[in-house]
């Protein structure tokens, strides 16, 4: 996978088109297993938005408590899931080298379906507002073409601690 700045936008290009495996997106965000809820960025125009996958899997280490017999993954870890996807996006802008991105809000979410083992979610997150060092995005959730969770989430961009 090569960079290359591109309208002064960092680009991660692979075979033709711009997508990003786990290894690439641990280089931009700061998550680690077991918080790491993106395997692959599909889509991805630096700065607007960004499309990945997260395949769930009977493994992931919250099932056993949410619910036993009956898993379904936490509506909250699948805003988290969104929210990560944005940061992708954000986070690839030469403006933003170097800097986390924080929740500061979430708006108008709505879950619609339970996520369960099996599935593989679809995160579709656009960044459509900044100013200074706030800005705010969309992000909506399918498993297939399902809507399963949407919302909109505000965020603050800050220095990495060193």
């Amino acid at each position: 996978m090569a960079n290359e700045k591109v309208n002064g936008k960092v680009q991660y290009k692979e075979a033709g088109s711009i997508t990003m495996d786990q290894t690439a997106i641990m280089k931009i965000l700061p998550h680690r297993y077991p918080f790491l809820l993106v395997d692959k960025i599909v889509e991805l125009e630096p700065g607007e938005k960004a499309v990945g996958l997260k395949n769930v899997s009977g493994n992931e280490p919250f099932f056993p408590g949410h619910f036993p017999g009956q898993p379904v993954m936490p509506g909250v870890l699948i805003i988290e899931a969104l929210a990560q996807t944005g940061a992708v996006a954000l986070l690839c802008t030469a403006d933003s080298l170097g800097k986390i991105a924080y929740f500061a809000g979430i708006d108008k979410c709505r879950f619609r379906r339970p996520v369960v083992p099996g599935d593989q979610l679809r995160l579709e997150a656009t960044l459509h507002k900044r100013r200074g060092h706030i800005g705010k995005g969309r992000g909506q959730a399918f498993v297939g073409s399902e809507l399963v969770a949407e919302g909109e989430f505000t965020f603050a961009l800050i220095d990495q601690p060193e």
